[in-house]
């Protein structure tokens, strides 16, 4: 199914605007009793996943779906080259990006530690972010356990506003 060539465009564009509120709270202002409230809700999950399911199903044609069954890099790589295919990449990572960050978040908050860092990394590559974050908490949980306090961090003091 063809789709206009502006639709992925304002897709592309319109979902990294949506993201970015999400970012900027958990980032900037984590103990903010309406940051826990918005990143407790799955609705931005929802918004993203449809924008990627329309995407995605707007961009298979026969000959990708058949080049997707049995994946090869070339055929991926080939598969990106149209901006249809692309967006729907793009808005892949960002729904993940942000699931993972929120991920990271929530443990934070609830181990009391700090994820500015690990946060910033998973806004620019989810991976690493998360990488981070599992470095962080075990040298947290070491420093714990030998009886060091870890530095107080603001997201590690009670609510701010």
């Amino acid at each position: 199914m063809a789709i206009s060539s502006e639709l992925p465009t304002l897709i592309f564009n319109g979902g990294n605007l949506f993201v970015l509120p999400f970012w900027v709270l958990m980032i900037v202002l984590p103990n903010w009793g309406i940051t826990r409230k918005v990143m407790a809700s799955y609705i931005p999950f929802v918004v993203l996943a449809a924008a990627y399911i329309y995407l995605f199903v707007s961009s298979i044609t026969p000959e990708t779906a058949a080049a997707l069954s049995n994946p090869k890099l070339a055929d991926i790589a080939r598969f990106f080259g149209d901006e249809t295919a692309a967006a729907t990449g793009w808005i892949h990572f960002l729904v993940l990006d942000l699931f993972l960050g929120r991920y990271v978040y929530w443990e934070g908050q609830n181990q009391k530690i700090w994820t500015t860092h690990s946060l910033l990394l998973c806004f620019f590559a989810g991976p690493m972010g998360l990488l981070s974050h599992i470095l962080t908490t075990w040298i947290t949980r070491g420093l714990a356990l030998s009886g060091k306090s870890p530095a107080t961090s603001p997201e590690a003091t009670p609510e701010q506003g």
